[in-house]
């Protein structure tokens, strides 16, 4: 079996590609001189929300009476029933983010015959409900069927949120598709794909690509962000599918949303990356 390695520029997280028949797999080296992990914590306690509040359309900061946000068995259930989302109390910068999630079997208008769609936001700052009434501005890594680890500019549409990846020659529709070792694009609005993302997706209901990271609906799976200065990094199940530097802002709350679907989160852990 051929491999090719490749080295991915980055700010300060130095990351080797292989690709092996067509399909990237990854050696997590973002650590280096400059950076160690620290402490980790945390960020869901398995009993409640604490640290966290609910923010829905329509119906501001906590006022959740459909139960859209709730804890169950030590999992955090997200009905998807109405649009909004869990925010953390307090901003983060350089760390790595790990989310354990699971789709669950409900879907609701107008998304019920739609594929699963929900999402983590990171370096989320300014107003609740800032962007369409629902997230603050920020800097999404998607969580939906075929599409996780897209990143989604949820911007003002200014500079004040962009990203910079290297990206393939061909579109995804107007959707740039990450690629190491392309060229560089910047976008402040819109989305860059993950490197597999089917050519071929389609808005509905259980889609699966020939090449998913991601895995079928109900099991378990694990996204991890890795936050260092300018730099994003997601890894989803272990392997890297997006990458963005010259990342702006670069710190902020955690958002993790509620978008139509059911979807349950176990552990939500946050490692510190400090200066060695």
């Amino acid at each position: 079996m051929k491999k090719t390695a490749i080295l991915i520029l980055s700010f300060l997280i130095p990351l080797t590609l292989i690709m092996e028949d067509g399909n990237a797999q990854v050696t997590k080296g973002y650590e280096n001189a400059l950076y160690k992990e620290g402490k980790t914590t945390s960020l869901f306690n398995g009993n409640n929300l604490d640290g966290w509040y609910v923010f829905l359309q329509d119906r501001g900061r906590n006022n959740d009476p459909k139960q859209v946000f709730t804890v169950q068995d030590g999992l955090i259930r997200i009905s998807g029933e109405e649009w909004g989302c869990i925010t953390t109390d307090k901003n983060y910068k350089n760390y790595k983010l790990a989310v354990q999630f699971k789709w669950g079997e409900k879907t609701f208008a107008p998304r019920e015959d739609k594929t699963r769609d929900s999402g983590v936001l990171l370096h989320s700052q300014g107003k609740d409900g800032g962007y369409s009434g629902i997230w603050m501005n920020s800097i999404e890594c998607q969580i939906i069927e075929g599409g996780t680890g897209d990143f989604i500019v949820v911007g003002d549409g200014t500079d004040k949120f962009s990203i910079t990846s290297p990206v393939a020659s061909e579109k995804q529709g107007s959707s740039p598709v990450f690629q190491p070792g392309g060229e560089y694009v910047t976008v402040n609005k819109g989305r860059i794909n993950w490197y597999g993302r089917d050519p071929e997706w389609k808005d509905e209901l259980g889609f699966r690509g020939g090449r998913d990271v991601e895995k079928p609906v109900g099991e378990w799976n694990l996204l991890e962000c890795v936050v260092v200065g300018e730099d994003i990094t997601i890894f989803l199940n272990g392997i890297l599918v997006n990458h963005a530097t010259n990342v702006k802002p670069k710190k902020g709350k955690i958002q993790i949303q509620s978008e139509g679907a059911e979807m349950f989160v176990g552990k939500v852990e946050l490692t510190a990356l400090t200066k060695n």
